[in-house]
């Protein structure tokens, strides 16, 4: 393998996906304990239910996030990130344009 175009694990390693998907996951079940009240200091049962909830949606948000972040790790061309851009992203291609005298399509 050449080393000046990155891999996709150079992109982003399964470490730091796992630790991000983890970091979401952990945000998530603190939002979701402080939310139902599980430092207040409520009955037994209703902290049992707190900390059940918590555990499903930082379940939940774990699995999304590290879907989501696969998904998007895939759609990324590592060999297009070292090639420099010169031109607004959104314009099309030169070869794609009209030519707007003559009305005629590019020749492909």
């Amino acid at each position: 393998m050449s080393d000046d175009h990155p891999t996709r694990r150079d992109l982003m390693k399964p470490v730091q996906l796992l630790g991000l998907a983890f970091g979401a996951a952990l945000f998530a079940g603190i939002v979701t304990l402080v939310s139902m009240g599980f430092f207040q200091g409520g009955s037994p049962e209703q902290a049992q239910a707190a900390v059940v909830l918590a555990l499903i949606i930082a379940g939940i948000s774990f699995i999304a996030v590290l879907l989501i972040v696969a998904l998007l790790l895939l759609a990324v061309d590592p060999k297009q990130l070292t090639t420099p851009i010169d031109k607004p992203v959104l314009l099309p291609d030169e070869d794609d344009t009209t030519d707007a005298a003559s009305g005629e399509a590019p020749k492909a």
